[in-house]
């Protein structure tokens, strides 16, 4: 069977995409920040499970190692923060904005720079990461919301990037919104569950994770989105 690596699995949309895949059989590993701690995933069945912090670009390569040899058919960029809420023009936190940039929009593509070995020795080589509409141009009718809209937008842009960088490898890069999940980060008034959207993604992961997709931006029902 097939493997998925998933990064920020404890909880949400991560920790539900690990219960799907290892209920299909995959072979899953999941990391997060303190395993000791996540005992939803820690309940799952066949999960391999290791510590890590996204935010962390040595530890990120230091796992790349440990786990050198895996081929890994489907990394998903799942860690993500939204950042503080309500933040007018005038009061901006830029040291804020700056901690979510590096966790939203470069983290992944530090992930994605270790363990891409692993994805082109697989057989399906995929990466997705989870963006949201809230980083399209097209989709910002209302403003606000600097520091998160920024954040996914610039990832966006790296995984547009990256879809070029690694078409060579026949890596296939996508990007996905979730939706506006009932999750700790989407709140109790979100419009879908976490099984939804994550069996969406999955069937746009499976339909459109090859090179002729490469760099789309899709919603988790595979709708196309406008940058």
């Amino acid at each position: 069977m097939p493997t998925v690596m998933i990064t920020g699995a404890n909880r949400g949309l991560g920790l539900e995409f690990a219960r799907q895949y290892a209920a299909d059989g995959w072979k899953v590993i999941a990391t997060c920040r303190a395993p000791a701690r996540a005992d939803g995933l820690r309940t799952i069945d066949g999960v391999d499970v290791h510590a890590l912090d996204v935010d962390d670009f040595d530890a990120v390569a230091e796992l790349a190692e440990t786990l050198n040899g895996t081929a890994i058919d489907v990394l998903i960029n799942n860690a993500g923060i939204y950042g503080p809420k309500g933040y007018s023009l005038d009061e901006m936190d830029f040291n804020v904005w700056r901690d979510v940039m590096y966790t939203n929009a470069m983290a992944p593509l530090r992930v994605s720079q270790c363990f891409a070995p692993h994805v082109a020795a697989s057989a399906l080589k995929c990466i997705a990461t989870l963006s949201s509409k809230m980083g399209s141009m097209a989709d910002n009718t209302s403003g606000g919301s600097y520091i998160y809209r920024s954040s996914k937008a610039a990832v966006n842009a790296v995984m547009k990037s990256l879809a070029h960088d690694l078409a060579g490898q026949g890596i296939g890069v996508l990007i996905l919104h979730p939706g506006w999940v009932r999750t700790d980060m989407g709140g109790p008034a979100g419009l879908i569950d976490a099984d939804f959207s994550v069996a969406g993604m999955r069937q746009v992961i499976a339909a459109r994770g090859d090179l002729s997709h490469s760099g789309g931006f899709f919603n988790y029902d595979g709708a196309e989105i406008p940058w």
